[in-house]
């Protein structure tokens, strides 16, 4: 699976996890210089604490596109360490 924004490869790996229809890549996957952290934190009532990513890319930013779970809930344990994007981030096969 390939994740790509503003046409750069952000993530690639044969390792994706899915869950709810979201590809979740693993750390070592994505290309780190295009993450910037975000304040911004949400809730899912089973996998827990989410953290955001901030893409920057060729100068472009894409705020929050990219999230992940530092802590997850033991139903998701195995997301740990994983990445996920949205916001316009195309994931493909």
């Amino acid at each position: 699976m390939k994740a790509t924004w503003n046409n750069e490869v952000i993530a690639e790996s044969n390792d994706t996890i899915v869950v709810e229809n979201n590809h979740y890549f693993p750390a070592e996957s994505v290309k780190k210089e295009y993450l910037q952290g975000s304040d911004t934190h949400t809730t899912c009532p089973w996998k827990g604490l989410a953290s955001y990513y901030t893409l920057t890319v060729d100068g472009q930013q894409n705020k929050d596109a990219a999230w992940y779970y530092p802590e997850p809930k033991e139903a998701a344990a195995q997301i740990k360490n994983y990445v996920a994007f949205w916001k316009g981030v195309k994931v493909t096969a």
